[in-house]
């Protein structure tokens, strides 16, 4: 594990997308597993004091993941993944959208393009969300952009922890 990192961020307003790039000082196999086990999700995907719990979480093709960011207070705010795409260490495509407690889908979504690659020890997420809704879009990316911050943080410290298993 090294310490090269990086978080990139950029909005198109006019193809109604977000452009998201993250670097980790970390092996792709270790950094997929990151992204696709519940287990090590659980551990990062959440901005603090925010925790990530995951409800269920079946990683194949026409599988989601149901889970929720649960306040210090207990509230939460459920959301679903479905995933429509999956290229082993390489690329998964999922559809992902707010929900409440009974996996009832607050719709409009977005749709969501991760792909991986390793070079020289230094894994490099790049992920794409298409939002149908530009109004969605806009009313979401202040409070996005720092949890995505904040959640990329939790990712380099759980891997730089070596306690992730």
């Amino acid at each position: 594990m090294n310490n090269n990192s990086l978080f990139d961020f950029v909005v198109d307003k006019t193809t109604k997308k977000v452009f998201i790039t993250m670097e980790f000082g970390a092996n792709l196999s270790l950094v997929w597993d990151a992204f696709t086990k519940p287990e090590i999700l659980d551990q990062w995907y959440a901005p603090k004091p925010f925790v990530s719990k995951t409800k269920f979480m079946d990683f194949e093709v026409g599988g989601r993941r149901f889970y929720a960011m649960v306040s210090p207070e207990g509230q939460e705010r459920w959301a679903v993944q479905k995933y429509t795409s999956i290229s082993p260490k390489t690329n998964f495509k999922f559809f992902n959208a707010f929900a409440d407690e009974n996996e009832n889908l607050q719709l409009p979504g977005s749709d969501w393009d991760l792909n991986f690659s390793e070079q020289n020890g230094t894994t490099k997420v790049s992920i794409t969300i298409y939002n149908e809704s530009l109004e969605r879009m806009e009313n979401l990316m202040e409070g996005f952009k720092g949890g995505m911050a904040a959640t990329y943080e939790n990712l380099v410290n759980l891997l730089a922890s070596k306690q992730y298993i």
